[in-house]
């Protein structure tokens, strides 16, 4: 409960150094317009999304760093939300992980989603989590998520990126952070809703 109060606490406070700024320091703490869509709508979510960079994995030169035997494979999810022409997705196994560029959010980009399945249904979890910069200027990372285990292809939940309450000075570069643990991960069609819910 502590936890919660902490964080709250650090919520309001962020709140407050936003409206004392002046509004030439409001508006420079914008993101780049990005493309957007309602690529989640089918299943229920009305949100217009921004791809990270090559979220899509059909460029796999640059954006994305891995590490422990991660790799672009052909294979892409089965719904095409992006281009029925997409042909690329990127594969976890266990242990390997990968970390995208740096995406830029800001207090509007609450929530990040992508789509994943898992080789066993039965065990396993995808850890998600963004590294950022603090208000101190150190580098930290957080984990966001923990996903359970899905042997079909399915989008994930919207995931709270959190990382965006410290963007209301500045926008912060962030870059997500993907590890499987314990099963084989494949994942496609990285967003951020740059716009939130409604």
């Amino acid at each position: 409960m502590r936890t919660l109060e902490r964080v709250r606490a650090v919520v309001l406070v962020l709140c407050g150094l936003s409206l004392a700024l002046p509004a030439s320091a409001a508006a420079q703490a914008e993101c780049p317009s990005q493309p957007v869509a309602q690529v989640f709508m089918p299943w229920g979510d009305p949100g217009w999304y921004a791809s990270v960079p090559d979220g899509g994995m059909e460029t796999r030169l640059g954006a994305w760093s891995l590490g422990g035997s991660a790799k672009f494979v052909t294979g892409n999810e089965p719904f095409f939300v992006r281009s029925p022409a997409d042909a690329w997705s990127l594969s976890l196994p266990s242990g390997a992980s990968a970390i995208g560029a740096p995406t830029c959010v800001n207090l509007g980009h609450p929530t990040l989603r992508l789509f994943a399945r898992s080789g066993n249904p039965t065990q396993g979890a995808l850890r998600i989590a963004v590294e950022f910069t603090d208000l101190t200027g150190a580098r930290r990372t957080q984990q966001i998520a923990m996903l359970a285990a899905d042997g079909s292809w399915a989008p994930t939940p919207p995931i709270a990126i959190f990382a965006n309450t410290l963007s209301l000075v500045i926008p912060q570069q962030v870059r997500f952070r993907f590890t499987a643990d314990g099963a084989k991960w494949q994942l496609d069609d990285v967003y951020v809703d740059p716009y939130g819910k409604g």
